[in-house]
């Protein structure tokens, strides 16, 4: 079985940095349509969850905590799991040098050490992954 270990917070925080910019503008993410019935559920997912900026180990990162009265978080999983594997892929935004993304990507197979056949994928600090 193969799967992705990734920085679920940092991709959180990329992909929601991606709603926010303005229409038309590089890196915007949008959603097809201009009836937002035909959106409210994904919508009302998609900001399920916060961030608090959390310091520790002399960074500071933005931890993505649930609503209590907004448990379904399903589509906002979904879209950050679209962004890695676009990331995975090879897809990077227009305009840019590819250098947006976490620093220290690295891809590990652990199929000879622990029979995953893992990629870990993310950001990389002080040696860590």
């Amino acid at each position: 079985m193969r799967h992705v270990i990734y920085d679920t917070n940092w991709w959180k925080s990329f992909t929601h940095a991606r709603l926010a910019v303005a229409m038309g503008d590089r890196g915007c993410l949008s959603v097809f349509g201009d009836r937002a019935e035909q959106h409210r559920m994904f919508a009302e997912q998609i900001t399920a969850e916060y961030f608090i900026k959390t310091e520790g180990r002399g960074r500071t990162v933005d931890e993505w905590k649930a609503r209590p009265e907004q448990p379904d978080n399903h589509w906002l999983d979904c879209l950050v799991g679209t962004a890695v594997a676009a990331s995975i892929q090879g897809a990077v935004l227009f305009g840019t040098d590819g250098g947006f993304g976490p620093r220290g990507r690295e891809q590990v197979s652990f199929r000879a050490e622990k029979g995953t056949g893992a990629i870990v994928f993310g950001p990389t600090f002080a040696g860590r992954h």
